[in-house]
């Protein structure tokens, strides 16, 4: 797994601005977390200077920031390039730094399949915040022909957890 991103300095501060005295399983914790996409969401470049990996046809995770509570991660997305179907077993918020990136939602029907019902591009600004109550079963696509950036933090420790993936689904055919 490669190392954090941001310097310890800003990562620490963008940790404490995560940190309630909550949980992440909390709303204190999500409204905690979308003051911190919306203030990164809003700067003109919040990656100036980090060498962002890059995934060719595909999408790439960079870990920013993390401790045993929560991780902060940079997306870099590919054009074309999706995630699986998937659900989170942990709090999950994510913004759009730049490009679109097109949000499937799903609703399962049994362990393994599932079917969309709602489809929405988000677009430069946007944050959505959720907790594992869900289910919150989606799947996240860069339909451009340009680069997209997408910030996201999960409640979980990096350290501990390879993704914020529970489920992986399919798509079902009816």
């Amino acid at each position: 797994m490669q190392g954090l991103l941001i310097n310890e300095m800003r990562g620490s501060a963008l940790l404490r601005g995560l940190h309630t005295d909550s949980d992440t399983l909390s709303r204190d914790y999500l409204k905690a977390a979308r003051r911190v996409l919306e203030d990164l969401v809003a700067q003109a470049d919040p990656f100036a200077g980090l060498p962002l990996q890059r995934k060719p046809g595909g999408y790439a995770r960079n870990l920013l920031a993390g401790d045993a509570q929560v991780s902060i991660w940079a997306m870099v997305w590919s054009p074309g390039c999706a995630t699986s179907i998937h659900d989170h077993h942990c709090s999950c918020c994510f913004g759009v730094v730049s490009g679109v990136i097109r949000e499937t939602w799903y609703r399962a029907i049994n362990a393994t399949q599932a079917v969309p019902v709602e489809v929405h591009d988000r677009a430069p600004g946007y944050v959505a915040c959720m907790l594992p109550s869900g289910p919150n079963i989606h799947r996240m696509e860069n339909c451009g022909d340009s680069e997209a950036i997408s910030i996201h933090i999960y409640g979980f420790d990096h350290q501990m957890h390879a993704s914020s993936i529970e489920t992986e689904y399919t798509v079902a055919k009816l």
